[in-house]
């Protein structure tokens, strides 16, 4: 099995999401991502493992709930 660096582009497309949400989960949800030079990478399998665990998730903003 080829386990290879994805790509922003690549990691957007698997997700079924746009490369600005790629970028935002990064830096806003703590998105498993590596930095190569300029480039951000992926891991397949860590990225799974964090969709897996609610990263993705949207967060609720319990002080505006039920107002």
């Amino acid at each position: 099995m080829e386990d290879r660096w994805l790509s922003v582009d690549e990691i957007g497309d698997y997700l079924g999401i746009k490369r600005d949400t790629v970028y935002k989960w990064i830096s806003e949800k703590g998105m498993p991502a590596h930095k190569v030079g300029r480039l951000w990478k992926f891991k397949k399998d860590e990225v799974d493992q964090w969709v897996r665990t609610g990263g993705a998730a949207e967060q609720i903003d319990k002080s505006t709930e039920d107002k």
